[in-house]
């Protein structure tokens, strides 16, 4: 099939690679020209394994295509995904559409034939509706279909969750464009992946309804940490005897620093904008949204009492900076709240992560990125493993630090609390 994908963000950028990877024409269509030149380069904008060699692969095959004319690409195309960005707006906390709806117009002055036209993005529940309208203007109706397919891609393992899906959502009542989407997906339908067929609507609140599940899940265990640290209890002990419960399952009860990313924060509060404008009350996500603003808080006083409240001139590291293993992604780390606050109060601040250099800490006093772990806990009086990446999870703090005994901050539980107290290590984890 041709398709075409608009926007070569995570969403759009993943999806279209690994489509092509499948065997269909794709073409990913951005209007930054620069970005299309790199991509047809080979140089992809975003870090994520495996991704960059795949690109690579399908663009020599000619299964995968860039370009920055939108109107052609979707002329030339059958199914057109829009994957543009539906971030929080500003100074509130419903999802901006503005992106959604310059595209859905200039897509409605290029339909030649019968399109189907997709939301890939994360969309609140009737924005379907809204697009169908705007098509309606220049278009009958039988020229093109609108259905919401949302994408559940875990940065970090994007490329293995969309080959092999848990589910696959599709959200039409229009049996034709059913049916060709169900074609679409027959290779990863064969391969097990479970396919649902719902109302556009319902497909839309599923992606929201999901991702507020699973935040709830973070925060729930991260409240239940800090009941731990109260009670002498180890929250892996709790965090495996719940998740033995088939009912609860275990992914997603590890107690660590807030939820961060692309999605959670931003669709936690748009699932609650969505509920106002319906007159319903989701005090629950809501509850969720409050105690997760409230996490950085929480660590950095266990980190004050730590340092016995003197913090000027401490010489701090932090061990990853990004709000989870394998992506580069900033947004809503954590470490955004943490590293300035630290950095106000005097605190000299070293971090080092896989991914490189942060623009995010470029203004900020005393804050400086290191090439190598080694480079980062020299001469350190506390060390904060905040991300869980490979990297980390076998240091031999020992040869590291040269005889200094510095405090370490496990924020992710990667370490035996025993065997690093015997190294005579001051040893801090969540939960415990």
């Amino acid at each position: 099939m041709k398709l075409c994908m608009i926007g070569t963000g995570y969403v759009g950028l993943v999806s279209g690679v690994c489509f092509a990877d499948l065997g269909n024409e794709v073409i990913c269509v951005d209007k930054d020209l620069n970005k299309i030149n790199s991509l047809k380069k080979g140089k992809v904008p975003i870090y994520e394994p495996g991704l960059s060699e795949l690109a690579i692969k399908n663009y020599r095959n000619k299964r995968l295509n860039f370009s920055t004319d939108l109107k052609k690409s979707v002329k030339d195309s059958d199914i057109i995904f829009i994957c543009v960005g539906t971030p929080t707006k500003k100074g509130g906390s419903s999802a901006d559409l503005s992106q959604i709806y310059n595209v859905t117009n200039e897509i409605s002055s290029s339909i030649n034939r019968f399109k189907i036209i997709i939301t890939k993005s994360t969309v609140p529940v009737t924005t379907g509706d809204e697009i169908e309208k705007i098509l309606s203007r220049k278009n009958n109706k039988k020229k093109f279909s609108v259905v919401s397919n949302p994408e559940f891609l875990r940065e970090g393992e994007a490329i293995r969750d969309f080959s092999y899906p848990d589910r696959i959502v599709i959200g039409t009542n229009d049996k034709k464009a059913g049916k060709i989407m169900k074609n679409l997906y027959s290779p990863l339908i064969s391969k097990g992946a479970s396919y649902l067929q719902t109302s556009r609507r319902a497909a839309e609140l599923i992606k929201y309804a999901s991702n507020a599940f699973l935040a709830t899940k973070i925060t729930f265990i991260n409240e239940i940490a800090n009941l731990c640290e109260k009670t002498g209890i180890n929250v892996e002990d709790i965090s495996i005897g719940m998740g033995l419960d088939k009912r609860i399952g275990s992914r997603f009860l590890r107690a660590g620093p807030a939820y961060g990313g692309s999605c959670f924060p931003k669709d936690t509060k748009a699932i609650i904008s969505t509920a106002d404008k319906f007159k319903t009350n989701l005090s629950v996500v809501k509850s969720v949204i409050k105690s997760n603003e409230n996490r950085s808080k929480i660590l950095l006083d266990r980190i004050y009492r730590m340092l016995n409240k003197k913090i000027k001139n401490k010489k701090i590291t932090f061990l990853g900076v990004t709000f989870k293993a394998n992506t580069d992604d900033m947004r809503d780390s954590s470490s955004l709240k943490m590293i300035p606050s630290l950095s106000k109060k005097g605190a000299i601040i070293k971090y080092f992560d896989p991914t490189g250099y942060k623009n995010e800490f470029s203004k900020l006093k005393n804050v400086t990125n290191k090439a190598s772990i080694k480079d980062a806990v020299q001469s350190a009086d506390l060390v904060i493993l905040h991300t869980e990446w490979n990297d980390f999870k076998s240091i031999n703090f020992k040869n590291l630090a040269k005889g200094k005994k510095f405090i370490i901050f496990d924020m992710r539980n990667l370490y035996s609390s025993s065997k690093i107290k015997q190294q005579g290590f001051k040893y801090y984890s969540v939960g415990k």
